[in-house]
Formats: structure tokens, sequence, C-alpha cells
């Protein structure tokens, strides 16, 4: 490797790659792509490594079909695997950043596993890394989100943040290393093309090694991040379990810790389905826990924030619909069963005895409604349901779905599992229907 601007990115390599290594490589055909394929095209000899190149066709431009062309021509030239994916479709038929990116990485993960390979290889250079900490700086993120791109994060690797696109460009230059143009990185209407035309020019003539500065940054903010984390560790299994907060502890925690252990639970919860976080959810979940109220703040992808008496929940929102059953033998509701037995000796609100000639048959099992109330044994007079609920500390997420047992005139006869109304008979008493509730796990 000729160029000594190309110095770090040899030793770089040099220290990580081992002989026999199976690596994929992420190549548009652009100029940084063909970069770092020519890179690690030539350290192949030297250590017998299996290359796979993955070039993915987002379906968006005509010269797509040529691009594919030209990278494969490569290697076959060069004796490299080829891997091709076409993306047909998007939702509603629109392009996301967000949708291409997942479906890219989702296809580098298949070919990951097809080939057992140890490193994902991305051309990512400094100037794409100055840009994106930018723009997270002007759109505001957090510390994780300030470090930018990393240059190790797991098994993807990102060589080239030790040089900018100028050096890249003079490499290829010297080595007469073909590529093809995007048209579309002139355009902007793009956010990041109008930080690399309008920001970088500035910053590069401040400093034209201001890239480096940046990779220095960012690695001193992963190495403050790896040290909250720890910490963070530490605290969370006396405060997190299950989607849940306890927000008595957690606000014995300085107000940056509380912060993080939030970000830490939401990244755990995206292991199962992602949604990101902006800072103004985030300080509104730290009003949450300051005012105990029962409001929810809405994040993406129909996840929401709330606060139930002592836990903060952070979980997909449920389908609230109105519902209402005949029973005739028995009715689940979201695994909470009321069926109809031939025999009990239960006398817990578990179990109700009913005399059929008291109410209107049939049984009905439905959800609240505005303005419920209910005659509870041995208590003078009605008692608001949801006054029931309060008193039972019933997640206000529940109560619209919790299950009521009222006769065909709606007269509600119990709340299951937690009041009876006056009609309950003793098991001495005379009573032709038994019912019983078995609560199930509807977290």
């Amino acid at each position: 490797m000729s160029c000594d601007i190309m110095k770090e990115v040899q030793i770089f390599l040099n220290n990580l790659l081992k002989e026999n290594d199976t690596i994929v490589v992420a190549t548009s055909g652009g100029p940084d792509s063909m970069c770092l394929l020519s890179i690690l095209n030539n350290l192949k000899d030297k250590y017998k490594l299996q290359i796979i190149c993955a070039h993915v066709n987002h379906g968006l431009r005509q010269e797509s079909n040529d691009e594919k062309k030209f990278v494969e021509n490569y290697c076959v030239i060069n004796n490299l695997i080829f891997e091709y994916m076409k993306i047909d479709s998007y939702t509603k038929d629109k392009f996301s950043e967000n949708e291409g990116r997942s479906k890219r990485y989702a296809f580098f993960q298949e070919l990951m596993n097809k080939y057992n390979a140890k490193y994902l290889f991305t051309a990512h250079h400094g100037d794409d890394l100055i840009e994106t900490i930018m723009m997270r700086i002007v759109r505001g993120s957090n510390l994780k989100g300030y470090i930018g791109i990393k240059l190790i994060n797991n098994n993807i690797v990102r060589p080239l943040l030790f040089v900018d696109k100028k050096e890249i460009v003079k490499y290829l230059n010297e080595h007469h290393i073909s590529y093809v143009t995007d048209k579309s990185n002139d355009d902007e209407s793009y956010t990041r093309n109008r930080y690399r035309k309008q920001l970088l020019p500035f910053l590069k003539n401040e400093d034209p090694n201001v890239h480096l500065k940046f990779l220095k940054f960012s690695e001193e903010l992963e190495e403050y991040n790896n040290y909250v984390n720890k910490i963070v560790k530490q605290k969370i299994d006396k405060i997190y379990k299950k989607n849940r907060l306890n927000i008595q502890e957690l606000l014995k925690e300085d107000k940056f810790i509380v912060k993080k252990i939030i970000e830490y639970v939401i990244i755990e919860i995206q292991r199962e389905n992602i949604f990101n976080i902006n800072d103004r959810q985030l300080n509104e979940i730290l009003k949450l826990l300051n005012n105990k109220s029962n409001k929810k703040i809405n994040l993406a992808n129909n996840y929401i924030a709330r606060v139930s008496y002592d836990e903060l929940i952070i979980e997909k929102e449920k389908d609230m619909s109105n519902y209402c059953y005949i029973l005739n033998d028995e009715v689940n509701i979201q695994n909470n069963i009321i069926k109809i037995v031939e025999k009990s000796d239960e006398k817990s609100n578990f179990v109700l005895r009913i005399d059929s000639k008291e109410i209107k048959l049939p049984l009905m099992v439905r959800n609240i409604q505005n303005g419920d109330k209910i005659r509870v044994k041995n208590l003078n007079g009605t008692k608001k349901v949801n006054d029931i609920f309060i008193d039972n500390k019933i997640d206000n997420s529940k109560r619209l779905s919790y299950p009521l047992v009222t006769d065909s005139d709606n007269t509600i006869i119990w709340i299951p599992g937690l009041k009876k109304s006056n009609l309950d008979k003793e098991i001495d008493e005379k009573y032709d229907i038994i019912l019983k509730y078995t609560e199930g796990n509807n977290e």
C-alpha cells in the first residue's frame, strides 16, 4: 500500500486480521467501498482471506443494474465471492432510509451466518464520522448517539475512519481503481449532503486532519459511555424487571444515571422490537417519574411509557377496543378465564354463586363502560367500578380490558377476583350457577 496517508489503516488491519479469516465487505461500487475492497483484496494472499463481496440494489435508480455488473465484474477478475440482493418493495411503496438500512444489514447478517464470517467491513470514513456527529449534535441525541460511528461495533469494522474522502480519492487514483458515482450525493435536499458541502469545507480549512480529532472525540465518548454502562449494569437488577422500573429505587440515583438506566432499558426492549427515543420523550418520562401521574408518553413503533403507582412501564400499547361475550361455558380475556363449573368449595372473590331466578340470562362478559357501578355484597348502596380498580391498584392499562360479569339487563354481578355483588350466595344458600375465575399472565 504505497500511500503514507493509508498507514493507519494498514496498521489497524494488520493488528485485526488473522490467517484464514472469512470477511464480508459491503460494496456499493462507489469510491469509498471500492477503496476498502481494494485494500482488503491486497491483503487476501497475506492472510489467506475468504472475501465475500455483498452488493445491495435499493431499486431506486436506473444506474443500479450497471453498478451491480461493475461490482460483479471486479469480483470475477479478483476471484472474490459476489453476493447480491435487490430490494423490490418498501412499506407503503415509499423508500425510507431506515427501512433500507434495516433490510441491507439483515442481508449482511444472512451472509455472515451463511459463510460463518468473522467480520463485516463497511466503508464509512472520517468525513462520514464528522457529518454524523455534527448532525446528531444539531438534532439532539444522547451520549451513545454522540459517539457517531464506531471503529469496531461488535463484528462490524470500519477501518476507513482513519482517512477522509480526499485521501480515499488519492488512493484510488494512485492505484488506478475504477468506481461508480451516485448523482444523489450532490442533491442538497438530503441533510447529510448539506453538511458535507457546507460545513466540512469550513472545518477542513481550520484543520485538514480534523477528522482525526473527531475520531479521538468519538473514542473518548465511547470510553465514558462504557464506564457509565458498567455502573448502570451494577444497579439494574435492583431497579428493573420485565419492562418495569421501580420508581422509588430509580429516583435515588443521580439524574444522569436515571436517564442512562431508562436508555439501557429501551435498548434491552429493542432486542425484540426496535424503536428510538429522543430528548423530548426522555424529558417527558422524567416528568412522569416526579409527578406520579397515570399519563403516558407515546414512543415510536406503538410503544408507550407510563407510570402506574410506583412503576415506570415501557411496553407495546394494547388494543383497548370494547368487547362483550355471552358466557355459555367459558370466556377467555387475555388468558384470564371465566367459566361455569359444577362445584367449588372456595369462598374467595374468585368464585361466584348465583340463583338464576334472580337475574336475567344469559350471562355476559364485557369490559368497563362509563358510569359503571356495582352493588357490592355486604355494603349499602353502590360503588363505582373504577373506584374499585383504584382501591385494588389495578394498572391503568388493564382497567379498560378488565372483565366484568353482567346479566342480560346489564346489571354488574361480579368483578372477578375483586368484588362480588349482593347477588352472590353463600355455600349453604340456594344457587344453581357457580362461576370460577382463573387469572392468567397478561403482561
